[in-house]
Parts: C-alpha cells; structure tokens; sequence
C-alpha cells in the first residue's frame, strides 16, 4: 500500500505540499541550528530588556534581554526530537502489545485491554501532568510522559487492525503452514497493518508536541535557562499586554508546526488508508 504514495501526490496536493516544506524547514532549523541563531540563546544583555522587533532583534528580546529568535531556534531542536521520538517509542509500545492482544485473543487480550482502558481513560494532559510530577522535571521526565501517555491509543489500534488482519487468507494459509506467531505477527500481520499505523503515528506527533509546550508552560518539562516553545510563553505571559511579541512568536511555531504534521497526517490517511479509497 505504500507504494501508492508517489512524490506526485505529494505536489499536487498543495496543502500538504506546503506543510511538508515547513517540516522540512524546521527539521533543517533542528540541525543546523546553533549555526543559523544569530545569538546565543542563553546570554541577557541588560541594556536589550523587552525591544520590539527590529534590524538588530528581528523578532525582538524578552524580559532579560534574550534574543527571542535565537531562543526559538534552539527550541525547534527540543520541540521536534520531544514529538518525534516520543511518538516513535509509544508506536513501538503499542505495536508490539497491540499485535500479541489482536492476535493471541482470549484471556490475554481481555487483561491487555484493561490496560490499555486505564490509560485511555484519563485525559492526555491530566495523565501527563501527573506522571511528571512524581519525577524530576526534564527532558527526559517530559518524553517519558509523554510516551507513557500515547502508546495505549496505538496499541489499541493495531490491536483493532490485527483482529482484522488474522482472518485474512494468506494468514490462515500460513498458519496452516506451520508457521509461528511471530513469523505470522512479523512478516505478514505486521506489514500489511504498517500504513495505518504510519498514519496515526503522524497524526499524534503534532498532539504530542503541543502535550511537551503545555508541560513547559506549566514548569513540569524542560527547565529554564533552556529554551523551548512552550517555556517561552510561560516565562513571558505577564508581558503579553506591554510587549506582545515575547508570547506570539513561540505560540505562532507552536500553531505551524502542529498544523502542519496535522495537514501532512491528513494526505497521508487519504492515501494510505483504504477506508477513505471508497
């Protein structure tokens, strides 16, 4: 199914075609980063407190004289690898209990279920606040969250396809061949359900990107000096009437980027799912 996707597509789709080139930027932005901020993200300069955006600032400093734009920069890397690799490690987890669930059935898939419900069941915010604060605030802390909280709707999901996927001929086929469960699982199970997964795994990195800014913004990720997105406005919301621009640009890369990987998840659930062919 994969192979259905073509460049092509991609062009002809102008949305999609415009939110992959400002991934890609920011991606870019990610790893070229300490080359492209014009300052260093850390240094305060007391005679630039609060400067609107101009030839020397252009997206102006912060309340300790920052420059907003370089603090930006830096924080498109945190941003990116927190989305990216959180959604990455919940796909695993949820890959690998979602298939025994689906294919095993019985009394396994009903007590994984239940796992899966008990995490379903509290509110994504909620569930990662919470898991953050009984450990020390940090990067670290703030993917792990995340990750706890995102893996139970991906194993639901494939525990969904693989239910599905297990009555299908070439799987009987195959079982009848004496072939093993993790054959089966792996080589058959696993491919075939690998589009919908790729789906869902796009779709939640922009979630799990706004998820990194509202633990920032709450102190419960990445710590200051550091800069991140989320941060960024929390640090500098009680300026937002007298110097706006310290809390629009960060929230402005926020609503992009999310967008953005929304925009690309939606072409690729179109392409890719057949359930949106008919």
């Amino acid at each position: 199914m994969l192979n259905n996707l073509s460049l092509k597509d991609l062009t002809s789709h102008t949305p999609a075609l415009i939110a992959a080139i400002v991934l890609a930027a920011l991606l870019l932005t990610a790893v070229i980063g300490p080359f492209l901020a014009p300052y260093d993200p850390l240094a305060m300069d007391l005679d630039s407190l609060k400067q609107p955006p101009g030839k020397a600032h252009l997206l102006g400093t912060d309340s300790k004289g920052r420059d907003i734009l370089s603090r930006m920069v830096y924080g498109t890397r945190i941003s990116l690898s927190v989305g990216i690799i959180a959604s990455a490690l919940s796909l695993c987890i949820g890959i690998f209990f979602g298939l025994i669930a689906g294919y095993f059935g019985g009394r396994i898939d009903v007590a994984l279920s239940q796992v899966f419900d008990i995490f379903l069941a509290f509110p994504s915010l909620l569930l990662a606040i919470g898991i953050s604060a009984v450990m020390s605030p940090g990067l670290p802390s703030a993917m792990l969250a995340i990750t706890l909280v995102g893996w139970a709707g991906f194993a639901r999901l494939v525990r969904g396809i693989t239910l599905s996927l297990k009555e299908q001929t070439y799987v009987e086929a195959s079982r009848a061949l004496g072939a093993s469960p993790a054959r089966i699982l792996y080589q058959h199970i696993l491919p075939n359900a690998l589009p919908l997964i790729l789906v869902a795994g796009s779709l939640r990195v922009g979630s799990f990107i706004l998820l990194e800014a509202a633990l920032s913004f709450l102190g419960l990720g990445v710590q200051p000096p550091t800069a991140t997105w989320g941060s960024m406005i929390s640090l500098n919301r009680a300026y937002i009437n007298s110097a706006p621009w310290m809390v629009i640009f960060p929230g402005l890369a926020i609503s992009v980027t999310v967008i953005s990987f929304n925009i690309l998840g939606d072409f690729l659930r179109d392409k890719l799912d057949p359930r949106m062919q008919v």
